[in-house]
């Protein structure tokens, strides 16, 4: 259960840097909301990292959270920011993959 509520934390990690990028985008009160949603996802976001960290690794757990994010962030912004979706790219972001299925796999 623990890694499910992580893997969610990571995925409000997504959300957060989602936010970021709407509202870097918006203007007048629409900015606003956009950063209401990143406060209030980054919020929830914590709160599941800090629930995973009470019975997982901390250094495993705070690994996984960032990787979950960092490949959701760089799918979010391939397909909504229309970032360029390079070989490089998508190769580091796959060998970011297995290191997070590697720790998830060697710990407890």
């Amino acid at each position: 259960m623990n890694w499910i509520i992580l893997i969610i934390a990571g995925l409000f990690e997504v959300a957060f840097a989602f936010c970021l990028g709407k509202a870097k985008e918006a203007t007048g009160n629409e900015m606003y909301v956009w950063y209401t949603g990143f406060l209030i996802t980054i919020t929830i976001s914590m709160g599941l990292l800090i629930k995973a960290t009470q019975n997982l690794p901390l250094g495993t757990a705070y690994a996984v959270w960032t990787g979950v994010g960092a490949v959701g962030t760089v799918i979010v912004g391939i397909i909504v920011f229309k970032e360029p979706a390079t070989f490089l790219r998508l190769l580091f972001m796959a060998t970011l993959v297995g290191s997070i299925v590697g720790l998830k796999v060697v710990s407890h």
